[in-house]
């Protein structure tokens, strides 16, 4: 990934706020027959030791694990918040005219060996773990124990585990921070209009961002 010094993000605290906010991440692996990309919930867990690992499943017809080249290690991507920023939104527009569209975003590279699971109380554990961590928003969550133990056994065993082992961890925030303060403020007021999800959670990013300016 391209990443200009100003764009870097390096803080773990915030690399794994963003991995836990937006799970579903772009699994890329490399298989017999090249490149493969899945999209893929995974779960971020941090041992004791310090070592962090990825968690996640898919189903068992997906050709991907069977395929997979263990010495070639795996990309998983995490999506941030994303928005498109119109030069309109800029003072220096008024003042000048100098200035372009852009895209402001914020990801997340995870790197590392990725193996294949098979044993039926991982599975069991993280399909689990998975569940709670999504239906805790619900006012009545679900619960894999809510379903016929019959039916559950049936799922588990068309799916297979997966556990990346991060030795790289890499953030890119693309938030503004080669523009002068009055745009960054112009940029804020901008998404906030907007209404969006996105766009609040891109202005708070911005608004947030107490880089100094670049030229690059």
């Amino acid at each position: 990934m391209y990443c200009p010094a100003h764009f870097a993000e390096s803080r773990p605290k915030a690399l794994h706020a963003l991995m836990r906010e937006h799970p579903l991440a772009t699994l890329v692996t490399m298989g017999e027959a090249g490149l493969n990309a899945d999209h893929v919930p995974l779960i971020l867990d941090t041992a004791a030791d310090g070592s962090t690992v990825l968690r996640g499943h898919v189903a068992r017809a997906n050709p991907m694990w069977k395929a997979l080249r263990a010495d070639i290690d795996a990309l998983a991507i995490f999506h941030g918040p994303e928005a498109y920023i119109t030069p309109s939104w800029y003072p220096t527009k008024r003042e000048h005219g100098k200035v372009v569209p852009t895209w402001n975003y914020a990801v997340v590279h995870a790197r590392g060996p990725l193996r294949v699971i098979h044993d039926a109380n991982w599975l069991r554990t993280q399909v689990e773990s998975l569940t709670q961590q999504q239906e805790s928003a619900f006012a009545e969550p679900w619960a894999v124990s809510d379903t016929p133990p019959e039916y559950i056994e049936k799922m588990l065993a068309a799916i297979v585990g997966i556990e990346l082992t991060l030795t790289s961890l890499e953030g890119k925030w693309k938030i503004s921070q080669n523009q002068s303060e009055d745009n960054r403020s112009g940029v804020v007021q901008g998404l906030q209009a907007l209404g969006t999800d996105d766009a609040r959670r891109m202005a708070g990013l911005v608004t947030c961002n107490k880089a100094a300016p670049s030229e690059h």
